[in-house]
């Protein structure tokens, strides 16, 4: 038997226990944070082989804590007691075997696929020394918790404090699991948005994107450049018959881009004949969505970075617009008879009303985004008096009444358990607002047209009346640009019947409301509204962070949004702040996705997306915005927009009994 052997069976005294207590735990403590004191062994025992073997070599420190303990006792040495230096290193409270813990994040994306990365927990120190620490009970460190004394103690990272929300258990004291993971990943994370790097060169010389492209000559010469020129644009709408033949494209002629359209539609039918329908693909940096509706292809091209989603509402609202000309019982027919019918014969003459339509979503259509209208802001008790006067004047014949200024719905008549569908309205402003035909016109126009979200059957009867402001001395001096500003602003009458013989009967009411309404100064009141135009976001919450923010009313489906001045003047600056609110609709509303809050941080801008049931908030702020300060502001505009609904919101409308005819 070795002398050690013979040393732990004869022990002589105390100190002879200790060291076999020692010992035999050497091995199994290495979870412990208790220091023991350096203990004197016999000469035999410290030249022993045996006991050096025993006894495993010591773990590494722990890089986080050993960092931290030691610049902290550089600043307040005081609060750390001197011990003396123990022969074993610190150890961590409880056993482990990662040297980090690794945070695993799984990001999903709107067609479906995911994307797994790994961040560790561990952060370095910061580089300016920590001051004002009286005790080491400040750290917060705790058995069992090895990130703790880690923590951040930037400003910008703090907890929310005394900040009064209305987001309830997404900001505050209480706050859900949810939103810690969502703060946990925006720490040290940038989202690239819509106006990263790579938008500068996308949107480079955005004014001339609406320019038209030139026709080809005679001779084909110019065809390499005319191409060049097309492909420059960034957006790109395509409408062709399932036979192949062209029926609308936004830029270029027929023969300069005949090539495109047919391997568009070689493609379309290649996975038809598979059984397959071919709804989307990237190719050169551009997302090719594809629509098939009936005997139509409608195919969008953009490098705008909006979402599968959002591309399929604005060729639906395209489709909407066909169908407002022809009807759908109409369209089917043509194509029933002959498949390779040229539509664009039947069409002729609403080529203005599609190119309207596909620039304003190159520019950014709000409406078209949310599927919402905006709302003229005036009183409640001046909104009553008008609604009371178009009941009080109404025909019999009147199927729907509205009266729109500066582009924004001021009052609408309505059937009972009848609402004008947004999708209708927004053509029905399209072509009064941007396209030329009908305000070129002026005075009062009589309209055919289908509404595909009230019956894609059958057509309705529109009388339109441009009511004219009173000019002043400056304007008569002004000449053509003031009336071509004063058109912008001016308020118009619409009246929708289904009796085709009814436009004397609304020619009366019109002149009977105008009159009515310049009694009662309901006309004074829309005037001044117009001439104030929209709010401007300090007016809501003055010093605010928020630059923009648009809020949108789900039960009434309408929204509200402050000035694009003094931030977005000019059109690049609005198709910016609109490519962040694609991004962050495309996030909230992607097919995976069950985010309430989302957060996002880009080079040039700091924005949140907050939804509920009731309502959708986007909001955007400087790239310096603090998040507290951007979550606080949010909920002051949600108070606000709780607080002013019936001014800023149609409630309900007024509804009248159905009319004597009704479009079958």
């Amino acid at each position: 038997m070795s002398d050690v052997t013979k040393s732990e069976a004869e022990p002589t005294d105390g100190r002879s226990d200790g060291r076999e207590q020692t010992r035999a735990e050497s091995g199994l403590e290495h979870s412990s944070r208790v220091d023991l004191p350096s203990i004197e062994l016999p000469e035999e025992v410290e030249g022993n082989d045996t006991f050096e073997a025993e006894q495993p070599p010591p773990l590494p420190p722990r890089p986080g804590r050993a960092n931290l303990l030691r610049r902290t006792s550089s600043v307040a040495p005081a609060a750390f007691p001197s011990t003396q230096a123990s022969a074993r290193p610190r150890l961590q409270a409880t056993a482990t075997t990662a040297v980090s813990r690794t945070d695993i994040h799984t990001q999903s994306f709107q067609d479906g696929s995911r994307e797994t990365s790994t961040t560790s927990t561990q952060r370095s120190p910061p580089t300016r020394a920590w001051t004002g620490w009286g005790s080491i009970r400040r750290l917060k460190i705790h058995d069992g918790d090895e990130s703790a004394s880690i923590r951040s103690y930037a400003p910008t990272l703090e907890a929310a404090g005394d900040a009064e929300s209305l987001l309830g258990d997404v900001l505050g004291s209480e706050q859900t699991s949810g939103w810690h993971i969502l703060s946990k990943q925006l720490v040290g994370t940038v989202f690239q948005l819509a106006d990263a790097p790579d938008d500068e060169e996308i949107l480079h010389d955005f004014d001339h994107e609406f320019e038209e492209v030139d026709s080809l000559d005679s001779s084909a010469d110019n065809e390499e450049e005319l191409l060049n020129q097309w492909k420059s644009k960034r957006k790109h709408f395509l409408i062709l018959s399932s036979a192949g033949k062209p029926i609308y494209n936004r830029h270029g002629d027929d023969n300069l881009i005949s090539g495109y359209i047919g391997v568009v539609q070689t493609i379309i039918s290649f996975y038809e004949s598979a059984g397959d329908q071919l709804k989307g693909f990237t190719a050169g940096g551009a997302r090719f969505v594809v629509m098939a509706q009936g005997p139509l292809y409608l195919v969008a091209i953009s490098k705008l970075g909006e979402s599968d989603s959002q591309l399929r509402v604005q060729l639906e609202a395209l489709y909407m617009q066909i169908l407002s000309t022809l009807t759908l019982p109409n369209l089917t027919h043509l194509f029933s008879n002959r498949p390779s019918t040229d539509l664009r014969r039947p069409l002729q003459g609403t080529e203005p009303l599609l190119s309207a339509l596909a620039d304003s979503f190159t520019r950014g259509s709000v409406p078209t985004l949310f599927s919402a209208l905006e709302c003229l802001k005036i009183r409640k008790s001046h909104r009553e008096v008008i609604n009371n006067t178009l009941l009080l004047k109404r025909c019999e014949s009147l199927l729907y009444g509205l009266v729109v200024a500066g582009g924004r719905l001021v009052s609408v008549v309505r059937p009972r358990r009848h609402s004008l569908h947004p999708s209708d309205l927004r053509l029905i402003f399209n072509m009064l607002f941007e396209a030329e035909g009908v305000k070129a016109g002026g005075g009062e126009n009589w309209i055919p047209l289908c509404l595909p979200g009230f019956n894609k059957n059958g057509y309705l009867y529109m009388y339109v009346s441009f009511i004219d402001q009173p000019e002043d001395e400056n304007q008569k001096e002004s000449g053509e640009e003031s009336s071509a500003t004063s058109r912008q602003d001016e308020v118009t009458v619409l009246l929708i019947s289904a009796n085709k013989e009814s436009f004397y009967d609304l020619r009366q009411m019109r002149d009977d409301v105008v009159e009515e309404l310049e009694k009662n100064g309901s006309m004074a009141i829309i005037r001044r509204a117009i001439s104030r135009g929209r709010y401007v976001a300090t007016d809501i919450v003055p010093g605010t962070v928020l630059q923009h923010f648009i809020y949108k009313s789900r039960a009434n489906v309408q929204f509200t949004m402050p000035s694009y001045d003094p931030y977005y003047p000019s059109l690049l600056a609005r198709r910016r702040l609109l490519s962040l609110y694609h991004n962050l609709h495309a996030v909230v509303h992607a097919r995976n996705a069950h985010l309430k809050v989302h957060h996002c941080i880009s080079r040039d801008a700091v924005s949140l997306a907050w939804v509920t049931p009731l309502f959708e908030l986007y909001c955007v702020a400087g790239p310096n915005a603090n998040r507290n300060a951007l979550a606080h502001n949010a909920n002051k505009v949600v108070q606000w927009a709780r607080r002013e609904e019936e001014r800023i919101f149609i409630i309900g409308g007024a509804v009248r009994r159905f009319p004597s005819i009704i479009p079958a």
